[in-house]
């Protein structure tokens, strides 16, 4: 079993947050979904009942990172194993090269920017394999938040307000959210009630009308006026997937992701590389530590761009990518000199929900839901409140890539939960939100906890870095002025970052014997909460 005993509970970070001790445990980005997660959890709701709450809560209270028209993953431990679930959604099946050839680079507004939104059917899923709680009680606090109002966080009216110009020439959109013509400020009490009555429907229909009901048909009528090509058989056609999590042992712990078409992997190499670097043994926030960690992780990005699809389109198989002798090799190759020649460009966005709940009966769950970018593509279905997802921009345009844009067919997909494990026993459920921040952060996480010790929330509130799609790399303020001229002596465009938004935001919860510890991102808005 897990003890605290062989963490430091030293608190060596500037933070806002302290951890959370507790039987029962929600961690969210944002206070009112981590308190609907808890008041499921009292009327007799187990973790994933919680997490399904709050997911579609934050659909509410957080639009500007998720919605309704979203994509999910998740890991469940419900003590007997680890399931992995798949609820994103595939590209419209009229999509192909042809169609989108009077592009230069891919849309990231509008219908052909649209996947089929899985997110839904996760919770659906998430529900009958493992809630104890009929599904439609799950919709009681978002349904509230959406027709009573809910008072507009901090990072939430921050984000936005920056949304306005890139969404603001849609009109549902600005019909929706921002009906005086303005976003809401802090503190703003904002009502959403075409959202309460579409999150009734979904709750009456057990998230039905989605698919093969009368919201598929308004979905599938708009997009044919706006000369979308998304259609009710695209979305009566849409099946989530029970799958298997992708793995890697670490220094004695085991750490899983959600294989492809997502970025897990990437994770799982820059960890199969660095576990023969031995960051152990150098200083946790030292320039030797990071020089090898932006190595592995521009090796595992780049394999990342290179070889992540839609899993029925991959070249290569992910054992192959995660053979540890192929990792050996490439660690023996490790040059403290940059890697910058990533081979493939995506947009990036740091608008994304993560969420994390454990209850006293030892069940967990690791669950993350998102747009995309921001509010996603911009396209609001009228009378509803749901805002559709971007997800197709995770697509290329480049003839031959195993991730070209073609129809019926998942797209790289940047979200991932994680989870880790000792000995087959649960340790960790963890997430780090934000884009192509996701799989890094979770590198970050998995060291300090494991290569030195630091507890949930010393290692959440810990200075980051960030190598962007470019290859550049960003320090958090927490790394000293001699490290980054260290970086700069090396070779890397480094410099330091003041906009927090771009190291994403983490919660995480730690398994003990006899409870959890539940830690929360003083980056973002959220909550660890228990009882």
């Amino acid at each position: 079993m897990v003890s605290s005993h062989r963490l430091n509970w030293e608190f060596p970070y500037p933070s806002q947050r302290a951890p959370v001790f507790a039987r029962n445990v929600v961690a969210t980005s944002q206070p009112l979904a981590s308190q609907a997660g808890l008041e499921v959890m009292r009327q007799g709701g187990n973790a994933v009942d919680a997490a399904i709450a709050a997911a579609i809560t934050l659909t509410v209270v957080e639009p500007c990172s998720n919605g309704v028209g979203s994509d999910c993953f998740a890991m469940v431990w419900d003590g007997k194993g680890l399931s992995g679930l798949n609820a994103s959604g595939k590209s419209p099946r009229a999509w192909n090269p042809a169609h989108f050839r009077k592009y230069s680079t891919f849309p990231l507004l509008g219908w052909d920017s649209v996947t089929v939104p899985g997110a839904v059917s996760g919770w659906v899923e998430l529900s009958k394999r493992f809630g104890n709680l009929p599904f439609r009680k799950l919709f009681a606090g978002a349904i509230e938040y959406a027709e009573r109002g809910f008072h507009v966080g901090s990072e939430t009216a921050d984000l936005w307000s920056r949304s306005v110009s890139t969404f603001g020439e849609f009109g549902p959109f600005r019909a929706h959210f921002l009906p005086d013509g303005n976003p809401p400020k802090v503190g703003e009490l904002f009502t959403r009630p075409e959202l309460a009555d579409t999150l009734r429907e979904l709750a009456e229909t057990n998230g039905q009308s989605l698919y093969t009901g009368r919201l598929a048909s308004v979905i599938a009528a708009q997009a044919e006026r706006e000369f979308g090509l998304m259609t009710t058989e695209d979305l009566a056609s849409h099946q989530p997937l029970w799958i298997d999590p992708i793995s890697i042992d670490y220094n004695g712990f085991t750490v899983y992701e959600i294989p492809p078409s997502t970025q897990g992997i990437a994770t799982l190499i820059a960890l199969g590389i660095l576990r023969h670097l031995e960051l152990s043994s150098h200083p946790v926030n030292s320039s030797d530590s990071l020089a090898r960690q932006l190595f592995a992780m521009s090796v595992a990005i780049d394999e990342a761009f290179k070889e992540v699809a839609d899993p029925n389109c991959m070249q290569v198989d992910v054992s192959t990518l995660l053979e540890d002798q192929c990792l050996a090799q490439i660690a023996e190759q490790f040059s403290e000199q940059p890697n910058t020649n990533h081979s493939r460009r995506l947009p990036t966005s740091s608008d994304t929900v993560y969420l994390t709940a454990a209850d006293q009966h030892g069940m967990m769950i690791s669950m993350i839901q998102s747009n995309y970018m921001g509010f996603g593509s911009g396209v609001v279905i009228e009378n509803t409140g749901i805002a559709m997802q971007n997800r197709g921009a995770g697509f290329t345009l480049v003839e031959g890539h195993p991730n070209q844009v073609n129809g019926s067919k998942y797209p790289y997909h940047t979200i991932i939960p994680g989870f880790m494990m000792k000995e087959q026993r649960p340790v960790l459920s963890f997430g780090v939100m934000g884009g192509h921040m996701q799989h890094q952060g979770h590198v970050q996480i998995v060291s300090r906890l494991v290569d030195h010790n630091e507890n949930p929330q010393a290692a959440s509130d810990a200075p980051r870095w960030h190598i962007d799609a470019q290859g550049r790399v960003f320090l958090e303020d927490g790394y000293t002025s001699d490290t980054l001229q260290a970086m700069r002596a090396l070779g890397y465009e480094a410099n330091f970052e003041p906009n927090k938004h771009l190291f994403g935001g983490a919660q995480l919860i730690y398994k003990f014997d006899d409870g959890y510890c539940a830690a929360s991102d003083h980056r973002k808005e959220g909550q660890a909460a228990g009882f």
